[in-house]
């Protein structure tokens, strides 16, 4: 490595500057909705010259379809309570605490308007579902191992998951631990 090039930390400002630009963002969405605000506007809230922007995510679109990724991709563990009706609980209480908080019902707008703005968007939409569909493979998986009859991912997305982000899309909150639980207990 030469003298010229930078060692990145994580942690360090660049990390700082990525949080307040993916809050500003988030911000804006909440407050303004999607397609209402440019990339000054984020720079403005997150107390960044709009270069900063320009020269780590390129354009809005790639700083917005990488919010949407960070904010929606769970890093939370993926449940092991000893059963699958355990885990997919558990694990889709998760998911409505990220959707359901403060940030979420933004952020899930804001994965649906990027699915309709052409590829790039449709590529994050895709990867949003490889990341869900990776998280639950690994709890059925799990499920098949100890002899259990477990539905594939695109059950659980379409019986658990899709109903609770239609329901924080269109308003229709909170997402009560017994709505969860009637969820899997339909899939199941």
């Amino acid at each position: 490595m030469n003298e010229r090039q930078r060692v990145r930390r994580p942690g360090g400002r660049s990390a700082r500057v990525g949080a307040q630009v993916h809050q500003a963002v988030t911000d804006l969405i909440s407050e303004r909705g999607y397609g209402n605000f440019a990339v000054g506007d984020v720079a403005a809230r997150a107390g960044v010259a709009d270069s900063s922007i320009y020269r780590r995510w390129g354009d809005l679109e790639s700083l917005l379809t990488e919010v949407a990724l960070t904010r929606l991709n769970t890093q939370s563990p993926m449940p092991d309570t000893g059963s699958l009706a355990g885990d997919l609980r558990t694990y889709a209480a998760q998911v409505a605490r990220e959707i359901t908080g403060p940030d979420g019902p933004a952020v899930l707008h804001l994965a649906v308007a990027l699915s309709g703005s052409g590829q790039q968007g449709r590529q994050a939409g895709d990867a949003l579902r490889a990341e869900r569909t990776r998280q639950l493979e690994s709890v059925l998986a799990r499920a098949r191992d100890r002899g259990e009859n477990a539905p594939d991912a695109l059950d659980v997305l379409d019986h658990i998951l899709a109903p609770m982000y239609i329901r924080v899309l269109f308003g229709m909150v909170p997402l009560t631990p017994d709505y969860i639980d009637g969820l899997v207990d339909r899939l199941l």
